[in-house]
């Protein structure tokens, strides 16, 4: 294991990352932690902006291509988790604004963006080729380099 792949992508990869591990960590204590009390907001509300910078960084984590490809050519799959969560951080901020009875919904969006943008797909962030991968496993991870002339 060497963390040499990761200090040598690109910083948005480094800042995703990062804050992806954070966010992971504050988030399982987030799940055993006492509800309700001033910790509890005080760690949701960094888990909550780290979730807003790993999502912003994982938006400018793409793909190099030709000028001729289309915009969205830059984009894989991974990057769905982009909108799921930008649909969780709505929904989760929208229902503590609101309070009353809808302060007990707000753990729903979350729980669902640290399902599934921070387990499925941190999961998906140790395949072959990436640089988790090559940082937990070792070998090359894919460059990420300027956009391929044709």
């Amino acid at each position: 294991m060497s963390l040499e792949p990761l200090l040598n992508a690109p910083l948005q990869i480094q800042i995703h990352a990062f804050t992806a591990i954070a966010a992971f960590v504050l988030g399982v204590i987030q799940l055993i932690a006492p509800k309700g009390t001033l910790p509890h907001k005080f760690i949701g509300s960094v888990w909550v902006i780290l979730m807003i910078v790993t999502t912003i960084s994982a938006y400018y984590i793409q793909r190099p291509v030709s000028p001729d490809d289309p915009y969205w050519a830059r984009f894989s799959l991974i990057h769905i988790f982009v909108l799921v969560n930008i649909f969780g951080l709505v929904s989760g901020i929208g229902y503590i604004l609101f309070g009353g009875s809808r302060m007990k919904k707000h753990s729903g969006p979350f729980i669902g963006m640290f399902i599934g943008g921070l387990i499925v797909a941190g999961a998906l962030a140790f395949l072959p080729g990436r640089v988790m991968h090559a940082v937990v496993f070792g070998g090359e991870a894919l460059t990420y380099e300027a956009p391929i002339k044709k």
